[in-house]
């Protein structure tokens, strides 16, 4: 039988150890900027009067809280998809970085769909760097979405302390509200790009039915340590995703043992 929505989303926020809350009112933007300001440092705040809109228009944002601090939001709208139709854009999810990796972000996400549900809204889309392997596991695997678009640089140049000097390559995901959360067995394929030494291999054409393309298991040391590795992965994956997108294939799991994103066609992902 399938779980209750929100009972899903407040089991999990009791695992982690904070409670959910709508972040409706204005003050609520200090909230989320204070926990913004730790996550994105930059010189590009979120006007408070947007999110204060947001709210306005149905588009609460949810909220985690340790007491009366909040350590973590996520926050989205309402969007139409040429293709897709009514669905909820997933803008950002974040957490303060001590309360990071404990279950703070699944927890939100899960109040994300439950909410979204309530509205009639089956799909959520958001973007996201595919060299961040974490955000891979915790996005296809964990949450069970599929990235089935990917663009070179697809916001340009970003000025905030994560991504500057980066070109802002980016994964789209479809994250089906319907099935509960979870991953999906796509089974094991060849590799179209794969480690080499720390390095990244030669870009291989895809199999037929599906291919697994790896990435750096920690994309921000390897950045930080040497730029130049750093760059030929961004170019060899981009590459290699492409390469599968091209065949018909979307990302539709994450090995984290392996670091890599599991490609399997379209049609032949488990629903």
């Amino acid at each position: 039988m399938e779980r209750d929505p929100w009972q899903l989303a407040i089991d999990a926020a009791r695992a982690a150890g904070v409670e959910l809350r709508p972040l409706a009112e204005l003050d609520d933007a200090d909230r989320i900027l204070r926990v913004m300001d730790a996550t994105w440092a930059g010189p590009e705040p979120f006007p408070r009067e947007v999110l204060r809109a947001l709210a306005d228009s149905g588009n609460v944002p949810y909220g985690a809280f340790d007491g009366d601090e909040a350590i973590g939001y996520v926050l989205g709208w309402a969007g139409v998809d040429p293709e897709d139709g009514l669905h909820t854009h997933s803008h950002m999810l974040a957490a303060l970085p001590d309360r990071r990796h404990r279950g703070v972000g699944y927890a939100l996400k899960l109040a994300q769909r439950a909410q979204a549900l309530d509205q009639g809204i089956a799909e959520v889309r958001w973007t996201f760097d595919p060299l961040v392997a974490r955000n891979g596991y915790f996005n296809l695997h964990k949450l069970g979405a599929v990235a089935d678009r990917f663009d070179r640089n697809h916001y340009g140049a970003m000025v905030d302390e994560v991504n500057a000097g980066e070109r802002s390559d980016r994964f789209t995901v479809r994250w089906d509200l319907g099935r509960e959360p979870g991953p999906r067995d796509v089974g094991a394929h060849e590799a179209a790009l794969e480690d080499d030494g720390g390095w990244p291999g030669e870009v291989r054409a895809p199999s037929e039915r599906g291919a697994l393309v790896a990435v750096p298991s920690d994309y921000a040391r390897l950045r930080s340590d040497d730029a130049a590795r750093a760059s030929a992965w961004r170019d060899a994956s981009a590459e290699a995703i492409e390469a599968c997108l091209t065949a018909g294939m979307i990302a539709a799991g994450f090995d984290r043992a392996a670091s890599s994103y599991a490609f399997a066609l379209a049609e032949d992902v488990p629903r």
